[in-house]
């Protein structure tokens, strides 16, 4: 237990490690590697919990962030106001030289990738203010993941200048994924995310459960971070999930493929819940009704000789 303890210490920074019985023979696994800059370890054991509070930060300051990204098991994380379970499907990002608490039971196996402070705070300043907690299960957030499951697995084949630049790109895919854990929304991002958005509607429109929160868990922002990016673009999400449905069913209105289906199975196919606030909608939108739409689209009739 001594030489885990040294070897955790070692690699993460002074900290106090409790277990249910110390007597107990232990299995922790640690694997590592590090270059002057970065470093990732795959990291496995039984029960504990490990406390880095502020007199182990003074004696033994990291100038680190790691984002640990759980493969199996449950952990709980504590840092500053935030605190949360993690398991495969999320990933937490915290500062080494701010108090943390660390708990994992038994079966649990994760990964750490081990980034400069400076860097994070360089590519994203607001990511420094609160320890962020990542969605990995889709979106960017399981690009991350994968990015870094692979680096771990493949990091021997790596030398150490490109060991390092492949930690650098996996680290500029995790400060934009943290930009859609706060609140704002740099000016620079805005355009390509509002783009993203706009792009996910439009091939999901006809989805029952299409809202904000179901476009923020598919590309891996948080809902508050779209609402700024699309507020800033002078819309919603509710005004773009509208307009695209409006539009898609304008489309199956003057479509041959749809003149067996009445006005209402279009409207419930476009995602509208009644045909009365379709029809209102569809009115407000294109300045006429549904009918008129689809009178308008079809063939003139020939008249009998």
């Amino acid at each position: 237990m001594s030489d885990w303890n040294d070897a955790f210490t070692g690699l993460h920074g002074a900290s106090r490690i409790t277990v249910p019985d110390r007597t107990a023979p232990w299995t922790g696994r640690l694997d590592s590697q590090r270059t002057q800059t970065y470093g990732i370890a795959l990291c496995s054991g039984g029960q504990e919990t490990v406390v880095r509070d502020a007199r182990h930060i003074t004696s033994d300051p990291r100038g680190t962030y790691e984002l640990l990204v759980p493969l199996a098991g449950t952990a709980w994380v504590e840092q500053g106001h935030s605190a949360g379970e993690i398991r495969p499907g999320a990933m937490a990002l915290c500062d080494m030289d701010r108090p943390v608490t660390f708990a994992h039971d038994d079966d649990f196996l994760s990964i750490a990738l081990i980034v400069p402070g400076r860097e994070v705070a360089h590519r994203n300043p607001a990511a420094v203010r609160e320890p962020q907690m990542l969605s990995a299960a889709n979106g960017l957030g399981r690009v991350i993941r994968t990015m870094v499951t692979t680096l771990q697995e493949e990091r021997e084949q790596f030398s150490e200048t490109t060991f390092d630049i492949a930690c650098e790109r996996v680290l500029d895919l995790v400060c934009l994924a943290a930009e859609g854990a706060t609140d704002s929304a740099p000016s620079d991002r805005r355009a390509a995310v509002e783009a993203e958005v706009r792009r996910y509607i439009r091939r999901h429109a006809c989805d029952d459960d299409l809202d904000i929160a179901t476009v923020a868990r598919a590309l891996g922002w948080s809902a508050r971070y779209i609402q700024h990016v699309l507020q800033a673009a002078d819309t919603t999400s509710r005004d773009l999930i509208r307009h695209e449905r409006l539009r898609l069913a304008r489309t199956r209105l003057a479509s041959a493929n749809w003149t067996g289906h009445s006005v209402a199975q279009i409207a419930h196919s476009c995602g509208f819940g009644s045909h009365a606030s379709f029809s209102t909608a569809f009115r407000q939108e294109f300045g006429m009704t549904p009918r008129d739409a689809r009178r308008g689209a079809l063939p003139p009739r020939t008249e009998p000789r």
